[in-house]
C-alpha cells in the first residue's frame, strides 16, 4: 500500500488583489521525488512556503505521514522533519562550513561552550555518508557555488529532515555541478527521503522526477507520472498552450563596434580585484554572452560598465564616446540599458506602483513630466498598461500594483519591458530569465533576439548555459575575473564551456575533450 509523506488539502492563501493558492490539494508519497511546475505567479513558492511554515494558509489542512499538523513557522517544520534548500543560499560568508550548518543548533560541552570540534565531526560523517565531499573547516567565501549548495543540503540533513524541498536548485550551477546534484538527489531518495523539487527546467524533471503536479493561476491543473509525458507536454500543461523551445534567429549580420570595454579592472566590495585587465567588444546586431560560474567577476564587470562601481583601470566606449567617468544617469542618456541581476536592489523600487517603476529612468522627460517639472501620472499608467499587455505581466491591480507585492518573475518582466521599451544602443542583460516559467522564457528570449535584429548591441550574462548557447552569436567564458576564451556560436559544446567556466584554458580543454571523445569512439 502506497503511503503519503505529505497531504495538503484545500489550501487557500490570498494576498491583496491575488489568490495565490485556490483550494490546492497535493500529495507526495513517501520516498518519492515529486516535481512542482507552474508559471510565475502560479502559486508554487507560496504553497511550499506554507509547508515550510513561512506562511499560514487561510484555509486547508496539512497532513505529515498521515497525521494532521499545524505548521506556524519554520521551527515547526523542522521538528516535523521538513527541510528546505533555498534558491538563494542563506549562508554567512565569513563563517566556516560547520559553523553555518549548526547555526542555531550548536552543540555545547558541559560548560555551555560551543563544541565546534563535535560539530565538525558530525558534519564530516554526514558529508561522507551522502558523498557530498565538503570540508567542514573551510570558510564559505572560499568555496565554489556548487559546494555552497552542498552546505545548504547538509544543513537540512544535519537537522534530520526526511522531507526535503529544493527550490530552483540548479539556477547557478555548471553542467558538471548539475549532474552531481542530480546524483545527490537520487542518493537521498535511496536513503528513504521524500523530495519535492521546484524547477522550470523540464529536462531536470525528466531526469529525476517520478510524479509532477502542475499549477496554473493558483489551481492544480493535473498530476502526472513524469515517465508518461514529454517535455513539450509538460510545458503545454504549465502554460496552457504550445511552447517553442528554439528561438527564431536570423543569420548574424553584425555591424560596427558599439560597446568597447578596454583593459578594465574593478574591485569587489571587499576591495579585492574581481575584474582584472578585461577587454571585450560588442557590435551592433550582435549578442555576446558571458558564461561563468557565479562569483568570477560577472557582477563587478556589469557594475563597472553601468557605473555602479568605479574602474580601477581601463576605459569604456559607447558608440565611440568614452563613458568611463559618466554618472549612471548620463550613461543611460548616452544609450546604455541595463537589466540587473539583483532586480530588487537595482531594478525597481519595491514600494512604488508598477507605473512609477516603468517610468523610473525617464520620469523627468515628456510625456511623463512637463517642462515645469510636473509629473503626468496618467501617461505613466498608460505606458504601464501597454507593457503589462505586451509582456503578459501578472499584476493584480494593473498599473497601480505595488511592485514589491508581485512574484519575482513578474517583477523581472517589469524591468525587461522597461529597458526594451527605452530602445538603448547597448543592452546589458544579466540573468534575464532567472525564475521565469517556460512561457515567459520563450517570450523574453524572442524579444532579446528581436532587439538584436533591430540593430541593438547586447551583452548577455547568464548562468543558464542553454540560454547562452541558443541566444548568443559569440560566447566569452570568464574565470577569476578574466576572459578565458571567446568563440563563435557552434564552435564549442555546452560541456566544453562548462570546463572553461571551471577555469581551464580554452585550447587545452577543447583539445582534451575532443581527444577523449576520439579515444572513446
Amino acid at each position: 500500500m502506497v503511503k503519503n509523506a505529505i497531504e495538503m488539502r484545500g489550501i487557500t492563501k490570498t494576498f491583496p488583489g491575488v489568490i495565490a493558492n485556490d483550494n490546492v490539494s497535493i500529495t507526495v508519497r513517501e520516498n518519492e521525488i515529486h516535481a512542482l511546475l507552474g508559471e510565475n505567479g502560479a502559486g508554487k513558492s507560496t504553497l511550499m512556503s506554507i509547508l515550510f511554515g513561512s506562511y499560514e494558509p487561510d484555509k486547508g489542512k496539512i497532513f505529515i505521514h498521515g497525521k494532521e499538523v499545524e505548521i506556524k513557522d519554520p521551527n515547526d517544520a523542522t521538528r516535523l522533519g521538513i527541510g528546505m534548500v533555498h534558491q538563494h543560499f542563506k549562508l554567512v560568508e565569513n563563517f566556516t562550513v560547520a559553523e553555518n550548518i549548526v547555526l542555531g543548533t550548536e552543540p555545547t560541552n558541559r560548560f555551555g561552550i560551543v563544541d565546534i570540534a563535535k560539530a565538525e565531526k558530525k558534519v564530516s560523517e554526514i558529508s561522507e555518508k551522502y558523498g557530498l565531499s565538503v570540508n567542514p573547516k573551510e570558510k564559505i567565501e572560499d568555496i565554489t557555488v556548487g559546494m555552497q549548495q552542498r552546505v545548504e543540503i547538509l544543513k537540512v540533513l544535519y537537522r534530520e529532515a526526511n522531507i526535503i524541498i529544493f527550490d530552483e536548485p540548479t539556477a547557478v550551477l555548471t553542467p558538471q555541478e548539475i549532474d552531481e546534484l542530480m546524483q545527490i538527489i537520487h542518493l537521498l531518495k535511496k536513503e528513504g527521503k521524500s523530495i519535492i523539487i521546484i524547477t522550470h527546467k523540464l529536462k531536470e524533471i525528466k531526469a529525476v522526477g517520478e510524479r509532477c503536479t502542475v499549477l496554473r493561476r493558483g489551481k492544480v491543473v493535473t498530476t502526472v507520472n513524469v515517465s508518461d509525458v514529454s517535455e513539450q507536454e509538460l510545458a503545454e500543461k504549465m502554460v496552457g498552450r504550445a511552447v517553442k523551445f528554439d528561438v527564431d534567429k536570423k543569420p548574424l549580420k553584425a555591424g560596427k563596434v558599439v560597446l568597447s570595454v578596454k583593459n578594465i579592472s574593478v574591485k569587489d566590495p571587499r576591495g579585492q580585484l574581481a575584474v582584472n585587465n578585461l577587454s571585450i567588444d560588442v557590435r551592433s546586431s550582435e549578442i555576446v554572452g558571458i558564461a561563468g560560474v557565479d562569483g568570477n567577476g560577472q557582477r563587478e564587470l556589469i557594475y563597472g560598465i553601468t557605473g555602479l562601481s568605479p574602474l580601477e583601470a581601463g576605459s569604456i566606449e559607447l558608440d565611440g564616446e568614452n563613458i568611463s567617468k559618466y554618472s549612471i544617469k548620463r550613461r543611460i542618456e548616452a544609450g546604455l540599458g541595463h537589466v540587473p541581476e539583483d532586480r530588487q536592489k537595482h531594478g525597481f523600487v519595491s514600494e512604488f506602483y508598477l507605473a512609477e517603476n516603468i517610468a523610473l529612468k525617464t520620469y523627468y522627460k515628456e510625456p511623463y513630466s512637463s517642462k515645469h517639472g510636473i509629473l503626468h501620472f496618467e501617461a505613466m499608467k498608460k505606458k504601464a498598461s501597454q507593457l503589462i499587455k505586451d509582456f503578459d505581466i501578472r499584476a493584480g491591480e494593473g498599473a497601480m500594483t505595488i511592485t514589491g507585492s508581485m512574484s519575482g518573475g513578474n517583477q523581472q518582466k517589469v524591468i525587461i519591458s522597461r529597458e526594451i521599451d527605452l530602445s538603448p544602443k547597448v543592452l546589458i542583460i544579466a540573468q534575464p530569465t532567472r525564475g521565469l516559467d517556460v512561457g515567459a522564457i520563450e517570450y523574453i528570449r524572442q524579444r532579446i533576439i528581436d532587439e538584436r535584429d533591430k540593430g541593438r548591441a547586447i551583452l548577455l550574462i547568464s548562468f543558464e548555459l542553454d540560454e547562452i548557447m541558443n541566444l548568443c552569436d559569440r560566447i566569452a567564458t570568464i574565470s577569476k575575473g578574466t576572459i578565458v576564451g571567446i568563440f563563435n556560436q557552434g564552435e564549442v559544446t555546452e560541456r566544453e564551456i562548462g570546463y572553461m567556466m571551471a577555469g581551464s584554458k580554452d585550447k587545452d580543454v577543447i583539445d582534451s575533450v575532443k581527444e577523449t571523445g576520439a579515444n572513446n569512439a
